[in-house]
């Protein structure tokens, strides 16, 4: 229910000896609406438009915004026709009066006058998820990104044009604080009392988001065109429109498609690192933001991502993983964690242990030492799809040697304490190798440093 209201109350010019003739007309419904969304800030900007009929002379337009989170110290009108000829003088706020505004407006002309009332407003808000759908071979992923907008400003807005702003913006005093003052330009009152809930198995609009979601076989199929966002820069912001107009009803989310991406490269990687997994394979996706990911021509909001497969010929999708990302500027990488898994299972371990090569002081006590450790790595990939694996190994020193032996595939120095090893495998197989990693203590360092620089 709308709780917004305009009341145009006019002044004939003539007045008689008792009293001024004073007709009160409810105006109609907006022609249109603009919503400019700043999510960082919990601030909207409205815009709308609605006709006015005039009479020539002294007009007085009230304004009621009762049960929303309107700033009223931000309301402005326009003109936008004849603007020379009609004059906003002033808006006012009655004393002992809550939630009214009168705009004056002294009008050059008698008729029909098109005028633009624009305000702040909390309480509406966005954010961003995504879908990606593997194809078979897990080389490229269709990406469906969306934005949900949620209704909370105590008002209704039909038909209206919604923008998205991403970036952060500043602002000294919160928008819902000076909603909530008693009088416009008082102290900060009472929180409004909550408004009450919807029926929302009778009452819930086509399209809106909040039926009961099914997991499992999901259909690819989608109902109708989805709507265009059209995207642009704005200094440090970025400002999307989304194409069309939509009915966002107060208390209520609606959920809209910004883009729908097919082919985009994907690179799938398994991970195995005992000191930030435990003894779990991760399984990461990543791609990068860019032309020749058919992506690019805008920065990518923050949010989650929800990863499919597609399984066999009827549009059916299984469930892969999903994760969590901050915004993702042009030309930027994106690395993924889906979480771990059981399919691709690596198994470390400790084979031999022993202490070689003793030094000792003056004073026959040890003082130096080489601790040597043989592992044993076995990675199983039960997949019906070849996988690539990397393993990192954290020695926790930078004064160690490396002897490898085995199936190893790619191994590579991360930094002075840290390996990795990188193995592709092919679908339902295995591989094992092995490494003997010697690490050198006390006095044992200082030779190691003399002998030859740190090698593996």
């Amino acid at each position: 229910m709308k709780r917004v209201m305009l009341i145009l109350i006019i002044t004939g010019a003539a007045v008689s000896t008792a009293r001024a003739k004073v007709d009160l007309v409810t105006l109609p419904t907006r022609d249109t609406v603009q919503l400019t969304i700043y999510n960082s800030a919990d601030m909207t900007l409205v815009r709308e438009s609605r006709a006015l009929t005039l009479k020539e002379g002294k007009n007085k337009l009230q304004f009621s915004w009762a049960n929303t989170l309107i700033d009223p110290t931000s309301l402005e009108m326009l003109a936008n026709a004849n603007a020379d000829k009609i004059d906003i003088s002033d808006l006012t706020y009655p004393p002992r009066v809550q939630n009214l505004g009168l705009w004056n407006i002294d009008s050059g002309i008698s008729g029909r006058v098109p005028v633009e009332i624009s305000y702040l407003t909390s309480g509406l808000s966005w954010r961003a998820f995504y879908m990606g759908t593997l194809v078979e071979d897990e080389k490229t992923m269709r990406l469906q990104g969306y934005v949900v907008v949620t209704n909370n400003s105590g008002e209704d807005y039909e038909n209206a044009q919604t923008r998205l702003i991403v970036g952060q913006v500043h602002i000294l005093d919160q928008i819902a604080e000076l909603a909530r003052r008693q009088y416009p330009y008082g102290r900060p009152g009472e929180v409004l009392e909550e408004l009450r809930e919807r029926d929302l198995s009778r009452q819930r609009p086509p399209g809106i988001v909040g039926a009961k979601t099914t997991y499992g076989a999901i259909s690819l199929a989608m109902a109708g065109k989805p709507k265009e966002i059209k995207k642009e820069g704005l200094s440090e912001y970025f400002l999307y429109t989304i194409e069309g107009t939509e009915t966002i009803p107060n208390g209520w989310s609606k959920r809209l498609q910004s883009f729908d991406t097919s082919e985009v490269p994907v690179v799938n990687l398994y991970k195995y690192e005992e000191e930030r997994y435990g003894q779990s394979v991760v399984r990461f996706l990543s791609f990068k933001n860019d032309k020749d990911h058919k992506l690019g021509d805008t920065p990518i909001p923050g949010g989650t991502l929800k990863v499919y497969r597609g399984v066999g010929d009827k549009g059916y999708l299984s469930y892969v993983g999903q994760s969590a990302f901050k915004y993702i500027p042009v030309d930027d990488d994106v690395e993924l964690n889906l979480g771990a898994v059981g399919d691709v299972v690596v198994e470390s371990k400790l084979m031999d242990y022993k202490t070689d090569n003793f030094r000792f002081d003056r004073n026959r006590n040890v003082s130096g030492w080489d601790d040597i450790h043989t592992f044993r790595i076995e990675v199983r990939n039960t997949r019906d799809l070849a996988v690539k694996v990397e393993i990192q190994r954290n020695f926790g020193t930078p004064y160690w040697t490396l002897a490898k032996s085995g199936d190893f595939g790619e191994f590579e120095k991360v930094d002075l304490d840290t390996v990795k090893f990188t193995l592709t495998l092919e679908s339902r197989s295995s591989k094992k190798f092995e490494y003997v990693l010697t690490t050198y203590q006390g006095v044992r360092q200082e030779e190691r440093a003399k002998e030859s620089p740190v090698r593996n």
